[in-house]
């Protein structure tokens, strides 16, 4: 049966490598459900990692959160403070990734936090490509083609304020600015926000539709009743759209998002050897056991410091180019796409995020 190895099969294995470098991972291994999936899909990852790179750099302890954000801080807390690990790979609970930002200390092994949507701090840096990135990066496509009026929509009672922070930001650097964001219900269909807009913004060039974990489709409909994306006004849509099938209602939106391609090395040997489709779970995993392999390598067990992480180049893994910024949180370059008959057209292959 293929599929990431059992949570039974992952326990007789939790320390990997021989090397100098001590690290420590953080994974949600015999959680129910798809998070423990996913935790396990990490592991196999990390262990592509340390035998293409990490066995004789790394000695690579993977400990189990079980899921579970207050056991995971408990694991984290001690992981950083035992004085042992170099660097802590993980958590990837949020909460828990949240609690460790709030921390303050500048002895600190540095942590590659793997939760999603998780913002960042000081020296607790976030993995994950965010919903704020891909909306920032797509609109700061279109700025850069020339449009200069642009509409945010967002769910209602979601957390708004990352992505619309992100998307103003980026579109300041080509002079073009965020006229408003509204809250959308998922549930009123849409109609009610997309006459908001047309009552309180006059001819916006793009209009951005970040969905975090809900369906777009409602909003999209409303949109499209009113003839958008059309000749005038540019659909832009954000990564999170593409965790759920191609909708009809997707076409003609852009969207940045990372580069399945960069992963073509790592997913014909990962799938040869564990003998399933690796996905975005065991790209970030292996690319993270890989920058702390390349650190060791490079700089030596004590090289996991501010300098080494946040230089402004970045780093270039089975998920893109990347680099930290000194809040925590990542950038990436990542290509832009345009749904065409239910497939991702390739615009541009890397938006200039830096």
């Amino acid at each position: 049966m293929s599929g990431p190895t059992s949570a039974a099969a992952v326990k007789a294995n939790l320390t990997l490598g021989t090397g100098a470098t001590k690290v420590t991972m953080l994974l949600p291994l015999s959680a129910p459900g798809s998070t423990g999936e996913n935790g396990r899909k990490m592991y196999d990852g990390a262990r592509l990692a340390m035998a293409d790179l990490g066995d004789k750099l790394l000695t690579l302890t993977i400990q189990d959160t079980r899921g579970d954000s207050g056991y995971a801080k408990d694991l984290a807390v001690k992981a950083i403070t035992s004085g042992t690990a170099k660097v802590v790979v993980g958590p990837s609970e949020l909460a828990a990734a949240q609690h460790l930002a709030k921390l303050s200390g500048s002895k600190r092994p540095p942590v590659l936090a793997l939760a999603d949507n998780f913002a960042g701090g000081p020296g607790v840096y976030s993995v994950r490509l965010s919903e704020a990135d891909s909306a920032a990066a797509g609109a700061a496509a279109i700025a850069g083609k020339g449009a200069r009026k642009f509409v945010l929509m967002v769910p209602a009672g979601a957390d708004s304020s990352a992505v619309e922070s992100r998307v103003a930001n980026a579109l300041s650097i080509y002079g073009a600015t965020l006229a408003v964001t509204l809250p959308y219900s998922p549930t009123d269909g849409g109609a009610k926000v997309v006459s908001d807009m047309t009552s309180l913004v006059e001819a916006p060039d793009a209009v951005v539709v970040a969905c975090d974990d809900g369906s777009p489709a409602a909003v999209l409909a409303a949109l499209k009743a009113k003839g958008i994306p059309g000749k005038t006004v540019t659909l832009i849509g954000t990564d999170r759209w593409l965790e759920r099938p191609m909708d009809p209602l997707y076409e003609g939106a852009y969207i940045a998002t990372l580069d399945q391609s960069e992963t073509g090395p790592i997913a014909d040997r990962f799938k040869a050897t564990y003998n399933y489709q690796p996905d975005v779970n065991v790209a970030y995993a292996y690319d993270m056991v890989a920058l702390s392999a390349g650190i060791a390598s490079s700089a030596g067990p004590d090289g996991f410091n501010k300098q080494v992480l946040e230089n402004a180049t970045g780093f270039r893994g089975s998920t893109g180019l990347f680099r930290f910024r000194s809040d925590g949180s990542s950038q990436r370059s990542m290509p832009f796409f345009k749904v065409e008959k239910g497939q991702l057209k390739l615009v541009e292959k890397q938006t200039s995020g830096f």
